[in-house]
């Protein structure tokens, strides 16, 4: 199982194409990515990924990134789905979990913050969706490989 997981945590920093008819006409996002070291990339994937085929996952990648928190029962209930079939769908045409994808906005964002505010841990964990601040340096360790404090005085060490 744990073979498992590790496959679907590779495949999962895939890249995040907004195709279709929108208000951008014709432009495409790339989401980044961070490796398990913290370092940013932007990822272009070899193979590209499948069209989306419905204006509500574009629309849903758009809410996404625009870096407001949401979660994916606020995203169901706004586009008249079940939180399930919401993230069926989501999996199905990106290949990628709506939760992780959440997930690692939240976390970006809560690097950005760690970075270049000087508000507490804890309030920045609020700030990016979590209700506790040890939830959210568990996952911040987890993704990082660093822990939020430690990640602001490497951060600000190479700034200066």
């Amino acid at each position: 199982m744990g073979a498992l997981r590790s496959r679907a945590r590779m495949n999962a920093a895939r890249v995040l194409p907004i195709r279709g008819s929108s208000s951008k006409a014709g432009s495409n996002h790339v989401a980044s990515v961070a490796d398990a070291n913290g370092n940013g990339v932007s990822a272009h994937s070899p193979t590209p990924a499948p069209p989306l085929r419905e204006e509500r996952l574009q629309r849903i990648l758009e809410m996404v990134e625009s870096g407001k928190p949401c979660t994916i029962q606020a995203l169901a209930q706004e586009f008249n789905l079940s939180h399930s079939r919401l993230q069926h769908l989501f999996k199905q045409q990106t290949g990628i979990s709506l939760g992780h994808l959440l997930t690692q906005q939240r976390l970006y964002r809560a690097a950005h913050l760690l970075t270049h505010s000087n508000k507490r841990i804890k309030e920045i964990a609020h700030a990016v969706g979590y209700e506790h601040a040890s939830s959210f340096i568990r996952a911040f360790e987890r993704h990082f490989a660093k822990a939020p404090r430690l990640f602001r005085q490497t951060q600000n060490g190479k700034a200066s």
